[in-house]
């Protein structure tokens, strides 16, 4: 009996995070795409006291736990701490090392590393690192989700 193939759903992740100060209040966005299904959905969150760093990992997470089953996911970011940690090899360097920096520091944010590193594993994950507030529609519109976010908790 021949195996049936199943085909991965096509998914590309937009997101955004930040804070203003930094640190102080934080928003994040995220806009999941799976355009052969027509699909497409926004996310957005606060945190009351974070970084800009700590809102971009949680932008990437939040919208990768919304995924039901294994996708081929292309991830959208403007942050290059994100990009790089993983198509420079810096997370696979951090975990070898016991979660320390190259200068023997412990990695920051390492809690949403880890969880983060057990998301992508469920994928096939492309990185795609884009310069932020360059127009480029679907990352204005996460910064602006982000933006929305952060003020309107931050009213209440």
């Amino acid at each position: 009996m021949a195996e049936e193939l199943k085909i991965r759903a096509q998914v590309t992740l937009f997101t955004d995070g930040g804070c203003k100060p930094n640190p102080g209040p934080g928003g994040w966005g995220a806009i999941l795409r799976c355009a052969e299904k027509s699909l497409e959905k926004e996310l957005s969150g606060y945190e009351p006291a974070t970084t800009n760093n700590r809102m971009e990992l949680i932008a990437v997470t939040r919208a990768l736990q919304e995924l039901k089953a294994p996708c081929d996911v292309t991830i959208v970011t403007d942050s290059e701490y994100i990009a790089n940690a993983f198509k420079q090899g810096w997370l696979a360097k951090w975990k070898r090392n016991g979660w320390k920096t190259a200068s023997k520091e412990p990695v920051k944010n390492q809690d949403l590393w880890v969880a983060l590193d057990g998301l992508i594993s469920q994928h096939q994950v492309r990185w795609e690192w884009i310069r932020g507030h360059t127009g480029h529609p679907e990352n204005e519109r996460c910064d602006e989700l982000a933006t929305l976010a952060r003020e309107r908790a931050g009213r209440g």
